[in-house]
């Protein structure tokens, strides 16, 4: 079973927008998905509370901050909302599980030394390099000198950057009623949908 985790020990850089819309893209290929929340403030758990008994389902896998377990076996395909200030025992055991992991990162100088530190973390404690990591730059503005300098950071660490997302409200006003860009007509949210096909094709590659 593939687990996707997300994680930068950066608060407010969009994790949870991101494990929720991963979470919906998996289950608009039709797999069965599981999503779990490590976070204090259990936004995905929320965001699974708004979600529509219309919309494709998506399970709750049953974890909290001081303790991570496996997935539910009915599940195929799991993603995992982590907490700001990863580290420690639960860096390890999301390494011990995951298959990939989605850093999220803005284009702000204090997210990109935080996850500068984060990633030669996620180097030193990766097993045999099982986890593959890619990056994701959220809330980016591509006329700004701030997304200048995040391209450069990002060029520099020699990681796969799966896409680069817009500040767009569409995020903001799906969560609150428990949906995904995959939920909607792709005809309402094309321009969303075409930054994500770097995101969906390295997601694919992780056993969709």
């Amino acid at each position: 079973m593939p687990v996707v985790a997300v994680a930068n020990p950066k608060g407010g850089v969009g994790k949870s927008t991101l494990a929720t819309q991963i979470a919906g893209y998996f289950a608009s290929r039709g797999h069965t998905v599981v999503l779990g929340d490590v976070d204090r403030q259990q936004s995905a758990r929320l965001w699974l509370q708004q979600r529509p008994a219309a919309a494709r389902p998506i399970g709750l896998w049953d974890v909290n901050s001081d303790w991570i377990g496996k997935p539910p076996r009915e599940a195929t395909h799991a993603v995992l909302d982590t907490p700001a200030g990863l580290h420690g025992w639960r860096l390890k055991d999301v390494l011990r599980l995951a298959d990939r992991i989605v850093v999220p990162l803005q284009p702000s100088v204090f997210d990109i030394f935080a996850t500068r530190q984060f990633l030669d973390d996620l180097a030193e404690h990766r097993l045999g390099g099982q986890a593959q990591v890619g990056i994701v730059g959220m809330r980016v503005d591509a006329r700004t000198l701030a997304a200048d300098k995040l391209h450069a950071f990002v060029d520099s660490l020699g990681l796969p950057v799966l896409g680069y997302l817009r500040d767009t409200q569409n995020y903001i006003h799906l969560a609150a009623h428990g949906l995904t860009l995959f939920d909607l007509s792709p005809g309402r949210v094309a321009r969303d949908l075409e930054q994500w096909q770097g995101i969906c094709a390295w997601l694919d590659g992780a056993g969709a």
